[in-house]
């Protein structure tokens, strides 16, 4: 399997959205797009509800991700957690279609000798930790997330340490919604280094809608090869678009 980039979104959100499209449906148009989308539903005081609970896990299951529920105390350990896992999973299913392809249709790693998946693993792994990441973080900070967000900010600043010993190169971007004017506001455009956060939370400000479904379109578009994939079909393996493609 050739070297290539990692693309995920990581939507932070606390509730349900409440305008624009169907973000379940977004999330699959970003997956199509080698995209994948991780949600983190942050709780405070307050529950976030069994319609917001299964609104974060549809998102997630569309768009091939990983979701979790996590009290905002817990938060900078779940998002290393979740980025790290949707990584794996998605080396891991591109390596399940390349074996299908050689050893025959429905065949996985899981059919291997004990041998041969360990191998194979060991390849999983060392991918985990070469592969390029581009990384857009989606922030909700509608009104109900505002005293959240100090927990968020310092959630991703020990993100981006914990990424750093990778050997690949990780690039950040950051939205938020809803934005003062549009349904997002771009706070940080691609950048390697996160602490560019540090004063830019301070500035933000809290509204009462939810874009979800707009947001999340928005942050596919922050991928250069996401106009590049709309004006040309995806492959069912494209979940790793080639570096410089």
């Amino acid at each position: 399997m050739s070297k290539g980039t990692l693309r995920q979104i990581l939507l932070m959100t606390d509730g349900c959205s409440n305008k624009g499209d169907d973000p379940s449906m977004i999330a699959a148009l970003a997956k199509e797009q080698g995209i994948t989308v991780n949600v983190i539903g942050v709780v405070e005081d307050d529950a976030i509800g069994e319609q917001g609970i299964r609104e974060i896990e549809n998102i997630a299951l569309s768009g091939g991700g990983v979701s979790q529920v996590v009290y905002a105390e817990e938060l900078a350990k779940t998002v290393q957690m979740v980025t790290r896992k949707a990584m794996t999973q998605t080396i891991y299913g591109i390596v399940n279609r390349e074996l299908s392809s050689i050893l025959g249709k429905g065949k996985e790693l899981d059919d291997l000798p004990p041998d041969q998946r360990g191998e194979v693993m060991e390849v999983v792994d060392d991918l985990g930790e070469t592969l390029e990441l581009e990384l857009c973080i989606l922030v909700d900070t509608s009104a109900s997330m505002k005293k959240k967000l100090p927990t968020v900010r310092e959630s991703l600043l020990d993100l981006s340490v914990s990424l750093q010993s990778r050997i690949g190169d990780n690039r950040y971007s950051l939205l938020v919604f809803p934005g003062k004017r549009k349904d997002t506001e771009k706070l940080l455009d691609w950048t390697p280094n996160m602490n560019r956060l540090t004063n830019v939370f301070d500035k933000l400000s809290s509204a009462g809608i939810t874009p979800t479904g707009p947001a999340l379109r928005d942050a596919i578009n922050m991928f250069p090869a996401a106009a590049k994939s709309r004006r040309s079909l995806i492959s069912d393996d494209a979940y790793l678009e080639e570096s410089g493609s």
